[in-house]
């Protein structure tokens, strides 16, 4: 009688295999029919939901260079919102200024910026926890108050202009248009960083992350993989911003204080870090949740809650404290954030009903 062998488990016999991007056939169908079926999306959705969609996008790329900071290199950063601010100023005047083609201009903002970011990153290789959140927050003001004095760079009081996106001529126009910039963008940069942490440079910052000392012994250079982070994340910084620009085609450094990089960091939390998937849901939930808190302003406007409480029709507040809460209730119930809870959801009905 021939003996037959029946796999069982998730059985891997390679590295390779260990480390590759969709690890079942369904896993990568998923993910090619996801992207096919996104690709609908302005035939689908109205003009709003499509703005929102591409925010998602514009707010997902920057959120991902701020995970691979915080994620997966272990840094901390507080003042992601300043490059994110300069790569919008940068592709606005190469391409205002110099005539350099949005197409070009955009991927050349995220270099200059990821220059910038080496630059401020240089007192990681010193500095960690507290010390280094500081630092950070000093790039953040200092970086704005470049922004207020330079006129010839950012406009100073005067928002900058951007040219619209461009390919060979052809303009881009509305929102119907420019969601495939973005979500070209989108899939380009996150196969990127996916590719990028499956290799050499991506399993050093990651040993960085869980125990530098144990990876300084093993000969990967602290120094340099610490500043390589802020430029990653500086990087991906400027192509959104870069991306945010040639959306709005005006740029003004005002609303790009500190909140916003809270609102940065509250993405990679929500999400999950250490996550490129949980990086986009995060960046989606902080996006959607305040058309969702005022979905529940105008359900509780005039209500009887509303009558009881005296608050009468001003109830936006919620909007307000909604982020802060939320980052609280995910640190101590869902510290891996969303994703972590996705994975468990798969995981329960992979197995049922045998879960336990």
């Amino acid at each position: 009688m021939a003996n037959s062998m029946i796999p069982a488990g998730d059985f891997r016999t390679s590295y390779a295999a260990d480390t590759t991007i969709f690890p079942t056939v369904t896993s990568r169908n998923v993910a090619i029919a996801s992207v096919v079926l996104i690709c609908f999306a302005p035939y689908l959705f109205s003009e709003y939901w499509l703005s929102l969609l591409i925010q998602i996008g514009i707010y997902g790329i920057a959120a991902l260079g701020l995970n691979v900071l915080v994620g997966f290199t272990g840094q901390i950063s507080i003042g992601h919102a300043a490059f994110f601010l300069f790569g919008a100023f940068s592709s606005a005047y190469l391409s205002t200024k110099i005539g350099v083609p949005a197409f070009f201009a955009i991927p050349l903002s995220g270099v200059v910026t990821a220059l910038v970011g080496l630059v401020f990153g240089l007192p990681a290789a010193r500095l960690k926890g507290l010390y280094l959140a500081i630092a950070t927050l000093a790039a953040q003001y200092i970086l704005l108050d470049f922004f207020a004095r330079a006129e010839w760079f950012s406009g100073g009081s005067v928002p900058a202009m951007a040219e619209p996106f461009s390919i060979f001529g052809y303009v881009f126009q509305g929102d119907r248009q420019y969601f495939y910039v973005v979500l070209a963008y989108v899939v380009t940069c996150y196969l990127l960083v996916t590719n990028m942490m499956r290799s050499r440079d991506g399993r050093a910052l990651v040993a960085v992350r869980d125990h530098y000392l144990s990876a300084e012994i093993m000969g990967i250079n602290l120094t340099k993989y610490r500043t390589l982070s802020f430029g990653v994340a500086a990087f991906f910084a400027g192509v959104g911003g870069a991306l945010y620009a040639h959306y709005q085609l005006v740029v003004s450094y005002e609303g790009f204080g500190i909140e916003r990089s809270i609102l940065f960091l509250a993405m990679i939390i929500i999400g999950g870090t250490g996550s490129i998937m949980g990086t986009l849901m995060g960046t989606a939930f902080v996006v959607l949740l305040p058309e969702v808190m005022e979905w529940v302003s105008s359900v509780l406007a005039g209500g009887a809650i509303d009558q009881a409480l005296g608050l009468k029709t001003n109830i936006t507040f919620l909007r307000e404290i909604a982020i802060g809460v939320i980052i609280i209730v995910f640190l101590v119930f869902e510290p891996d954030g969303l994703a972590h809870r996705w994975h468990q959801i798969k995981a329960y009905w992979k197995l049922y009903p045998f879960s336990h």
